[in-house]
């Protein structure tokens, strides 16, 4: 008898009142199956918007299903909350960060379940069993730290250690490696066989197909909101879940039609990202791909929002169109023609209640309405083409972004970066968090954009990503560039990593 089982989970869509309409064909999950065994990580996948989180809702309590059953040791189970689900020994990693970030990491570790003693909070022993946890998690983190004064990375770390404070006999983990570093998800990895070893049951959500050999013994594809199959670890074939997961071949994945010009659009000369740190010099040429490669902290993205002005600098150039930029303010760099789509799409990228119409004109205002009247009909002109080019799936355009997926959240913020008709385009990190089918749209986006002249700085900590549509390379360590490549032969995952650790010497 299996741990868990989840039979027939239904969950219709709602009305604009949030009543459930029964009589209607569209479901966001429809009669899913899913089992855990006891001690065994399940990989769950499917693209955007597939149904995995709302499954995974319903088991940690936060929505009900409207049909089916739970079973927890073969007896039936409904939890009606996040506290109700925990009380039956299921935990949730959430994807997005849940921590207060003015308090201390041992005060979120144990928020809302404080230990005490003689009827006052006892900061003293949770200080203690914090550092004991994070050093059973293999991570250095003094428990009397802010939060907010935490990387994001670190700041995920303290997520998962929440849930691992408890005693949880089966763990959801939502994309929770999407902000570690190499090393933190080697600790990560360590840390869950070690769970399994003690019988803890792991169901695994991830769009990263080189993890599921790594940790899964079994994986569940989920596609427009049914139960498509599960395959057991011999079978985990990429061509295979991928096609189960899009209902298709996917063919090719990264798209090279593009050919890169020789004028140089972008030109970056001795830019110092702090008083203390080297200066970096490049250049983007137009039509052409260049990623910035590096770890976590490195200084990809204080560079590329330098280099949009929304970051001071401390020195140096930036030229665009052999000019120098007198002024780096991102609305005028805007009207110019630069944008820079940045990594933290709910924080920076989107207005989360605002449609997705308005989300995509709000960096053309100053285009749509040179007079400053507004005309509805031409921004609604512009969403239309712009959902219809990057294929967003949405009900309507004044669907509000916060109930998008993450794939077409990005889109949308992708959507509203062409808007503004760019001659520079910077993606910072442009497809984390979203699924095969909606990476592949967007890289054959980025090579039909790269194709019509514009150019293109992309950082990416997706190894394959980074080689598969980079025209040529620069690696960032520690708030420099250490090397340039420029030859495709040259492009090797090992190659790249050697001086993104420093075990190559010298600085481009």
């Amino acid at each position: 008898m299996a741990l868990l089982e989840m039979k027939g989970i239904t969950k219709y869509i709602f009305d604009s009142y949030g009543v459930a309409i029964r009589n209607t064909t569209v479901k966001i999950l429809d009669k899913v199956d899913f089992s855990l065994e006891k001690g065994e990580v399940h990989i769950l996948v499917g693209e955007n918007g597939a149904g995995k989180s709302t499954l995974m809702k319903v088991l940690g309590g936060l929505i009900p299903p409207d049909e089916g059953e739970i079973l927890l040791d073969g007896k039936p189970v409904r939890p009606r909350s996040a506290r109700d689900a925990l009380d039956l020994g299921i935990g949730f990693i959430h994807q997005e960060l849940n921590l207060c970030g003015n308090l201390s990491v041992r005060d979120n570790i144990f928020m809302g379940r404080e230990l005490t003693h003689k009827g006052m909070k006892d900061g003293k022993e949770m200080r203690r069993r914090s550092e004991e946890l994070l050093k059973e998690m293999g991570v250095n983190i003094d428990p009397d730290t802010l939060v907010k004064n935490l990387s994001t990375a670190q700041q995920q770390i303290i997520e998962i250690a929440k849930v691992f404070s408890y005693d949880c006999r089966i763990i959801i983990m939502d994309e929770p490696t999407s902000s570690l570093t190499k090393t933190e998800i080697d600790i990560l990895f360590r840390l869950i066989h070690r769970l399994k070893a003690q019988g803890v049951s792991i169901i695994y959500i991830s769009h990263r197909l080189e993890e599921f050999e790594r940790v899964g013994d079994r994986l569940s594809v989920l596609r427009d909101g049914q139960y498509i199959g599960t395959l057991e670890k011999e079978a985990f074939h990429v061509d295979r879940i991928v096609s189960m997961m899009v209902g298709r071949a996917l063919g090719a994945m990264y798209e090279n039609t593009h050919v890169p010009g020789g004028e140089r659009v972008l030109e970056v000369r001795a830019l110092r990202l702090e008083p203390h740190t080297a200066p970096i010099s490049l250049h983007v040429n137009r039509g052409e791909i260049v990623g910035i490669g590096g770890l976590v902290g490195a200084g990809r993205t204080e560079l590329a929002k330098s280099i949009f002005g929304y970051r001071k600098s401390f020195g140096g150039q930036v030229l665009y169109n052999g000019n120098p930029l007198k002024k780096l303010d991102p609305a005028l760099l805007i009207r110019a023609g630069i944008i820079y789509l940045t990594e933290d799409r709910k924080t920076e990228g989107l207005i989360l209640d605002m449609g997705i119409r308005q989300n995509i004109s709000l960096a053309s205002l100053f285009r749509l309405f040179p007079r400053l009247f507004m005309f509805g009909h031409k921004e609604e002109e512009l969403a239309r083409d712009m959902v219809g080019r990057l294929n967003v799936v949405c009900n309507a355009l004044e669907q509000t972004a916060r109930t998008l997926s993450g794939g077409n959240q990005q889109k949308v913020v992708l959507g509203k970066c062409l808007a503004t008709q760019p001659k520079l385009l910077i993606l910072d990190e442009p497809t984390r968090g979203i699924d095969v089918g909606a990476k592949a749209e967007i890289y054959h986006m980025i090579d039909t954009i790269a194709r019509s002249g514009v150019a293109v700085l992309m950082i990416s900590s997706d190894m394959p990503e980074l080689i598969g549509m980079s025209d040529r390379i620069y690696v960032m360590r520690e708030g420099a560039i250490v090397v340039e490549i420029t030859e495709k032969a040259e492009m090797q995952q090992e190659t790249i990593l050697e001086h993104t650790i420093g075990r190559t010497g010298g600085v481009a």
